[in-house]
């Protein structure tokens, strides 16, 4: 797939953690349109909308409001629609049988929320760039699987 842009949508309860995504992912070499959703339920609606153009990678907060990010991921893997967009949850620290089933349950990245802005710059940066590498290589996405911690 070759395409100047990367389309990202990033769905969290917390305007300054959508802020800092924001900033982070426009500082990128990489050309990115960027769309940010407060809770669950808005996020779903728009991306299950047949207009909504589906992005090639969304990250949603484990905690969520209206929808938690476990159920929007449910709902995404269930859709055919959404087969070839990466699913990244993150959070806080949570029990490892948790990660474990966010993978179980289909998403393709887990991100432990670091502490810092530099840490979530390192940590974007890291994960863009290699699912850049996915998109523009025509990998099979189906396989990708990354756990930062």
């Amino acid at each position: 797939m070759n395409r100047e842009f990367l389309n990202v949508i990033v769905a969290d309860n917390d305007e300054n953690t959508l802020i800092f995504f924001k900033n982070i992912l426009k500082e990128l070499k990489i050309s990115i349109k960027v769309q940010c959703f407060s809770n669950g339920k808005d996020l779903m609606e728009y991306i299950s909308n047949n207009d909504a153009v589906v992005p090639e990678i969304i990250f949603i907060a484990y905690t969520l409001a209206g929808k938690d990010g476990m159920e929007c991921l449910a709902e995404i893997k269930s859709d055919q629609k959404f087969s070839n967009m990466v699913t990244a949850i993150y959070s806080d620290p949570i029990q490892e049988c948790e990660v474990e089933d966010i993978f179980v349950k289909g998403a393709n990245i887990f991100i432990k929320k670091p502490d810092s802005f530099e840490g979530l710059k390192k940590v974007l940066t890291d994960v863009i760039t290699i699912n850049w590498q996915y998109h523009t290589s025509g990998l099979n996405k189906e396989n990708f699987i990354l756990k930062v911690l």
